[in-house]
């Protein structure tokens, strides 16, 4: 599955209700999420990773069509010729 893919199968089962709830209080949840992948980050099995993975995915893809971005073109543009910085693949700017 593509991120456009991605993307759109998240619009389509959570769209209406994402979108109705608002930026605001879809960014929390989103958050809130976040929190949930640095606990198993830090002391959860393989299937809890996953699945918090996922989540964040999930939320930041509704995130991002509710704020009308398309995700796929967003990381195209910006990541495909490597490092935003330097342009090198792997980054070459050095830690900090």
């Amino acid at each position: 599955m593509t991120i456009a893919e991605f993307q759109k199968l998240i619009e389509d089962i959570y769209y209406d209700k994402d979108s109705a709830r608002g930026m605001a209080a879809t960014f929390m949840w989103f958050v809130e999420e976040v929190g949930e992948l640095s606990q198993a980050l830090r002391s959860g099995s393989q299937e809890q990773l996953r699945e918090e993975f996922a989540d964040v995915a999930a939320w930041l893809a509704t995130l991002a069509s509710i704020a009308g971005v398309d995700l796929q073109e967003a990381v195209t543009a910006k990541y495909s010729g490597g490092c935003p910085k330097c342009g090198a693949t792997p980054c070459e700017c050095g830690d900090g």
